[in-house]
């Protein structure tokens, strides 16, 4: 489990980094808290506690990024079946194939060097 004294960016990305989808939940609202917070939204609750997503979610809305420089690349909002709506993408097919409704699963992009890695999706076999 993360360091209690770590901020919640930090005990995120340590989710990450290994291969966890990690979010919060507050016990006295019964509610997910993400993105990573220090209080839960609306009430202040501090008591938040970490949890582990499956990382099977639907992808709610998408659209193709069609940058000057370099390859066509989606960008998507992806409900997770624990409760909570991210922005990220999804590889693994082409962008214009990513469609709203279909079933995705959670994988980290890692990354070279010091930049910390992110969530990105692929596609759940046999999902429309």
């Amino acid at each position: 489990m993360p360091n209690a004294d770590e901020s919640p960016l930090a005990t995120y990305i340590a989710h990450l980094k290994r291969g966890e989808l990690g979010y919060q939940f507050s016990p006295s609202t019964n509610q997910v808290v993400f993105y990573p917070r220090l209080i839960a939204p609306k009430t202040g609750a501090r008591e938040l506690e970490w949890r582990v997503s499956k990382g099977l979610g639907t992808v709610h809305a998408t659209t193709v990024v069609h940058p000057r420089q370099g390859d066509p690349y989606n960008v998507c909002l992806v409900d997770i079946d624990e409760g909570f709506r991210l922005m990220s993408r999804v590889e693994d097919i082409p962008p214009a194939a990513v469609k709203i409704g279909m079933r995705v699963k959670f994988r980290v992009h890692a990354l070279e060097g010091d930049e910390d890695p992110y969530p990105v999706f692929t596609p759940v076999e046999g999902a429309r």
